[in-house]
Parts: C-alpha cells; structure tokens; sequence
C-alpha cells in the first residue's frame, strides 16, 4: 500500500473517531434530557457502532498481518 493511501486512511480514521466523539456528547445530553427522544439516541448509537466498526475495518487496511 502505497504511503499516500495510508495517511489518507489515517486521516478518515481521525474523521470518524472525531464523529464518535461528537455522537458521545449528543447521546449525553439527549439522555439528560427531561423526556428523552428513544428513538433518535438508537439512531445514534446506531451510527456510532457503525462508526467504530468502520474505524476498526480501515485500521487493518493498514495494519499489517501478524504471522504466527
């Protein structure tokens, strides 16, 4: 892979974890909320799985293999 390739995967990496940390703060406060909205803190944690998931897939893009 080439090192152009890598730092642009890294840098999506740092995209995504910026957008779990923002849906972290977005489910708090719609948690803390008086009457809290279930069915858009799902949708978030939805996409916050989603996100790690995604962070987690491009992470062994370029990471390499281990052999035992």
């Amino acid at each position: 892979m080439l090192t152009e390739e890598i730092e642009k995967i890294k840098h999506r990496i740092i995209e995504l974890g910026i957008e779990h940390r923002d849906l972290d703060d977005a489910i708090a406060r719609l948690t803390a909320d008086a009457e809290p909205n279930e069915l858009q803190i799902r949708r978030l944690k939805k996409r916050k799985l989603w996100l790690k998931d995604e962070m987690a897939r491009l992470q062994m893009q370029i990471t390499p293999d281990i052999r035992a």
